[in-house]
This record gives C-alpha cells, sequence and structure tokens, in this order.
C-alpha cells in the first residue's frame, strides 16, 4: 500500500536527501527536500499559501550550519500551530529525541532511516488529518 501525502524533509547531508528521496518516491509520497531550518520555513510557507500544504515535516536536529531542529519547529508552530514535525537524529539520548513532544515535535524517527519504521510513522502521522 502506498502512502497519499506531501513530505517535506530537512537535513544537512546530502546522502541522508538522496536516500531519502527514493524512499519516499517508493512510498509514494510527494516530498520536497530543504538543508536548512531557513530554507525549510521558507518553502513550507510558499506551498501553505499557494494551498499546497505539507502533510508532515521531518526535520534534522543538528544543522551545523544553519537553523537546526528545535528553532526551525519553534518557528513552523508560531507560523502554523498545526503543523506535523517529526524530529528525526542519529542521536537517540538528545533530549529532544527522549521527550519530543515538550519540544513542539509530533513524532520520532531514527537515523539511520529504516523503510518500514519511516513508511509505518508516516501513515499514521498523516492519517491523523
Amino acid at each position: 500500500m502506498a502512502g497519499k501525502g506531501k513530505v517535506l524533509l530537512m537535513d544537512d547531508e546530502e546522502i541522508i536527501l538522496d536516500v531519502s528521496r527514493e524512499v519516499l518516491r517508493f512510498l509514494g509520497y510527494d516530498a520536497a527536500f530543504a538543508k536548512e531550518g531557513g530554507a525549510a520555513i521558507g518553502l513550507y510557507r510558499q506551498e501553505k499559501e499557494a494551498g499546497r500544504p505539507f502533510d508532515l515535516v521531518i526535520i534534522d536536529l543538528t544543522i551545523p550550519e544553519g537553523m537546526g531542529g528545535r528553532e526551525t519547529v519553534e518557528k513552523l508552530r508560531s507560523y502554523d500551530p498545526g503543523v506535523k514535525a517529526i524530529v528525526s537524529s542519529g542521536y537517540t539520548n538528545d533530549p529532544v529525541m527522549q521527550d519530543y513532544a515538550n519540544y513542539g515535535f509530533s513524532g520520532r524517527l531514527t537515523k539511520p532511516y529504516r523503510i518500514n519504521e519511516m513508511k509505518t510513522l508516516l501513515e499514521s502521522m498523516i492519517q491523523k488529518n
């Protein structure tokens, strides 16, 4: 069963973007990509204002050169309180990954991504509309 929905993924690592592009396409999602928070927020606003909002945003927690996950989700929430945002990181003991809801996220996805985990999470988050 292919997923249906529109996903924005923010990550600074080219390999993550490349692999995610293929996985999301394989799963049937329309996807867009940004390398840091400012670009992700701009793309999110542009699509929402054009009447083509994202169903879900996956945000990398740590972006060394640019706006990271915590600040990005705060700004997205102030723009759209109903945004569904998933925090993504390989640092599983980071407090944000442990207690994502208190930081404004709706879920978490651990790196490296596993297709079945991603599929299950995306389906459950997008069906909550």
